[in-house]
């Protein structure tokens, strides 16, 4: 494919007003590459939106080990920046964006909006905990050595 028959098929995704060129000035990919991701995202997800159960089923099926719903929700809480409940292209690029390229403050900021699930500009003891046994469920029970169930709240209050 051509690249303007690329920036005329990005600029028509329902919910994603930028073209290309504004999607470059926004993130760290090029032109080639946000290219590349479209049509990747396009072919996942025709309409050019991701709700949450179809984000997770796609990202639990890098975790086919364990139980990958809950931390993959709140993944996506954290990529759907506008809180619509859908995650569109440009969503999706803009968070790919600061945690492949990003500097570190960037990727803080980010950490700290997946970890604050009320966003309400604090982490609580509850709030870390969730995440940490989401992640620790999503690892399953091919870790080394096997986890005990408590290890997830003994991990939290280390902190």
């Amino acid at each position: 494919a051509d690249g303007a028959d690329d920036d005329v098929e990005l600029a028509a995704v329902r919910h994603q007003p930028e073209g290309l060129a504004q999607l470059q000035a926004q993130t760290k990919f090029s032109k080639a590459e946000l290219q590349s991701l479209y049509r990747g995202f396009k072919a996942e997800c025709p309409s050019g939106l991701v709700d949450q159960d179809t984000f997770k089923l796609i990202y639990s099926q890098f975790f086919p080990q364990g139980d990958a719903a809950a931390y993959a929700g709140f993944l996506f809480n954290a990529f759907d920046a506008d809180g619509n409940g859908f995650i569109c292209f440009q969503d999706f690029v803009a968070g790919l964006s600061v945690l492949l390229r990003g500097t570190v403050q960037e990727k803080l900021h980010w950490a700290f909006n997946l970890y604050d699930l009320n966003k309400d500009g604090r982490i609580t003891k509850e709030e870390m905990l969730a995440i940490v046994q989401s992640i620790y469920a999503m690892l399953g029970r091919c870790t080394r050595p096997v986890l005990r169930p408590e290890a997830p709240a003994r991990h939290v209050e280390r902190f």
